[in-house]
């Protein structure tokens, strides 16, 4: 371990991110209006909530002289790449631990073959040794296998008390400027620290895009860890996974097709498809339903973007 701070992010991170109001009829003639919260544009490497949730991770490995970052994903993460260009960035090295052993040994895919370009090793276990990385055996063993004993461990998703803590940037940020801001759910992080950032008489929205009803207690869980119990202002809406995660059937490629051709021109916005794409249906379909009284000010948090990631670090998985 070495007790070098790492060197500050280039180009800098673009904060608070820009706010954006939208004309669409959906809402409109609804009464609500439609702000997307550009939380895409931060970085170009670390976009969206993948800035907010690793930034107070990284520092806290700096401050403790940690030289190697150890995270977790699937073969599609967002969170891994994002923690391997920050690696890159900063001059640390990365290890991902990557669910599916059956992966060893083939091509990488274009998510996992920009992970290894940023620098990060890569280590492939079985989906049963995946689901027990938190155990404390578990992890030893996996540390140990890595020969990362010294690593910083950052959990699956990014999502620990320091990235809600920097997910409440969000919602303060959003003060005064919202009445509901709404949000796609994977780990349930950045909602956790968007709540409580909003303050009173605002609500937060969480749209889960894996199926199964267990992010509740998870974010309630996050929440008391972090804050010392849970707040009051949000709730989840678990209608709109579309399946599953990862799942994009047509219908939703054709919505977000649609909502690009509509707001491209005002916006640049290229919708990402996994996350965003969810939530944007998900929205349009509560204002179509009344979810949203008149006079509404609903803000869409933007937490990446559509473009896929390129085969090295000079092509950036947000480049415009």
């Amino acid at each position: 371990m070495h007790h070098t701070p790492p060197a500050p992010l280039a180009p800098p991170p673009r904060l608070p991110s820009p706010l954006q109001r939208i004309e669409d009829d959906r809402f409109g003639l609804r009464g609500v209006e439609l702000l997307l919260k550009r939380d895409d544009l931060i970085h170009p490497d670390l976009p969206g909530n993948k800035y907010r949730k690793l930034v107070l991770n990284l520092r806290a490995a700096s401050d403790a002289g940690h030289d190697t970052l150890l995270t977790f994903g699937g073969a599609y993460s967002n969170h891994l790449r994002a923690t391997a260009a920050a690696g890159r960035l900063l001059g640390l090295a990365t290890v991902g631990v990557v669910r599916g052993d059956e992966l060893a040994g083939r091509p990488l895919n274009p998510s996992l073959a920009r992970c290894a370009a940023d620098g990060m090793r890569l280590h492939f276990v079985d989906r049963s040794t995946y689901r027990r990385k938190a155990e404390p055996g578990t992890l030893a063993a996996l540390l140990r296998e890595t020969g990362s004993q010294d690593a910083y461990v950052i959990p699956e998703g990014g999502s620990n008390s320091l990235a809600v803590q920097g997910c409440t940037a969000l919602g303060e940020e959003l003060r005064g400027h919202t009445d509901v801001a709404a949000v796609a759910c994977g780990t349930g992080g950045t909602l956790a620290g968007l709540a409580a950032g909003l303050g009173p008489g605002r609500r937060a929205l969480g749209i889960p895009v894996l199926k199964g009803g267990f992010l509740g207690p998870e974010i309630q869980a996050l929440q008391r860890r972090t804050f010392g119990e849970p707040t009051a202002n949000w709730h989840l809406d678990d209608r709109f996974h579309c399946g599953g995660y990862a799942r994009t059937p047509p219908e939703l490629i054709a919505f977000a097709e649609d909502f690009e051709d509509r707001h491209r021109a005002a916006t640049g916005l290229s919708v990402e498809r996994l996350y965003v794409a969810k939530l944007l249906y998900a929205l349009t379909a509560l204002s179509e339903e009344g979810a949203f009284p008149p006079g509404t000010r609903l803000t869409a948090v933007i937490t990446g973007t559509r473009e896929a990631p390129g085969p090295g670090p000079a092509q950036s998985s947000t480049s415009r």
